[in-house]
């Protein structure tokens, strides 16, 4: 049995037991959270896609981490005009295990 959820403008295939990294939620570490945007629910036999959700469907979740991804490097440079310019960003995310899928 998998979903397809949406969570912070993105979509995730999970299956009960996965952990996957998803954009930073506010929870605390341990806390169960519901994912209530299922855009789709395979139940092994029947394929179920919501237009544009599936009612009723919902998955569980708890939170297990938070971190910060590895840094991304962003330089600019315009050759002969002494123009560099360096900066760097690491995205937060929030570590999750994946529950039971309902619905």
């Amino acid at each position: 049995m998998y979903a397809v959820i949406k969570t912070g403008g993105k979509q995730y295939k999970v299956a009960a037991g996965e952990k996957i990294k998803v954009e930073q939620i506010a929870a605390d570490v341990g806390q169960e959270i519901v994912l209530d945007q299922v855009l789709a629910v395979h139940d092994g036999s029947a394929l179920t896609v919501g237009a544009p959700l599936v009612s009723g469907a919902s998955v569980r979740a708890t939170v297990v981490a938070h971190g910060k991804h590895d840094k991304v490097r962003i330089f600019k440079m315009r050759r002969r005009k002494h123009y560099k310019k360096s900066q760097g960003h690491r995205q937060t995310y929030t570590e999750i295990e994946i529950g039971a899928i309902g619905g």
